[in-house]
């Protein structure tokens, strides 16, 4: 595909950019918002992972630690509440930690291609590895939301642009490296949790994706597997 080709490809493909526009407009109202007194149907295992009192029922002090998580990582409406999506979220905080520094233990990712960047949508962590020897990560990452999957299967990066900028949204797109049409790696400035996902691209932060940019060139290998929750 030429330049020109390339571009195209990438303009006309959704790349998940709308969520820094959306949080902005989104979430000044929940940020207003006063606490709940209800107790949530995941009420003892937000409080457990938050370091509270585990006793099931919603305080003034639980709804204040909820809510703080909440904001900090997009999470609407962010009035205290322990339910399905906060504690989601957590969740799967526990098992990304539970990994360690053995992403590959099950052994999905091939390990016969020399370096290649692996991106598990189950576990929503990315990793480069260079035959069986981890090169860096495993690190938390942001892929499609539902409807936006992130395409699976192997790829390889084929342009990077450490200054993209999206012409569909005209927001910028640091460190960019695309393996798949319009889905890349790069970097954004939001919480790797933040719900619902990207539209496609597997984003990053910025340490991360400038680790992944001096590691990573043209024609390597990229591995999408797995199913991100909820899609």
């Amino acid at each position: 595909m030429g330049d020109i080709g390339r571009r195209g490809a990438v303009a006309l493909t959704i790349t998940g950019l709308l969520t820094p526009l959306t949080l902005a407009l989104g979430t000044a109202p929940a940020q207003a918002a006063s606490c709940t007194t209800s107790t949530g149907p995941y009420q003892k295992q937000v409080e457990k992972f938050l370091g509270r009192p585990v006793d099931g029922k919603q305080s003034a002090a639980d709804c204040k630690a909820i809510k703080a998580f909440q904001t900090k990582h997009g999470i609407t409406p962010n009035i205290g509440y322990a339910g399905s999506v906060t504690w989601g979220v957590m969740d799967l905080m526990n098992k990304q930690k539970a990994v360690g520094k053995n992403p590959n233990k099950a052994g999905k990712c091939p390990t016969n291609k020399g370096r290649i960047a692996c991106v598990d949508l189950t576990l929503q962590l990315s990793w480069i590895q260079d035959g069986k020897k981890l090169v860096y990560g495993p690190v938390p990452v942001r892929t499609g939301r539902n409807g936006y999957e992130t395409r699976t299967g192997l790829k390889k990066i084929y342009w990077r642009n450490i200054d993209h900028v999206s012409s569909i949204y005209h927001v910028p797109m640091p460190y960019s490296q695309f393996f798949d049409g319009g889905q890349a790696f790069h970097s954004v400035g939001v919480s790797m949790w933040n719900p619902p996902g990207s539209h496609g691209c597997v984003n990053m932060t910025k340490t991360d994706a400038k680790k992944y940019w001096s590691l990573l060139k043209k024609g390597d290998d990229v591995y999408v597997y797995g199913r991100k929750p909820g899609t």
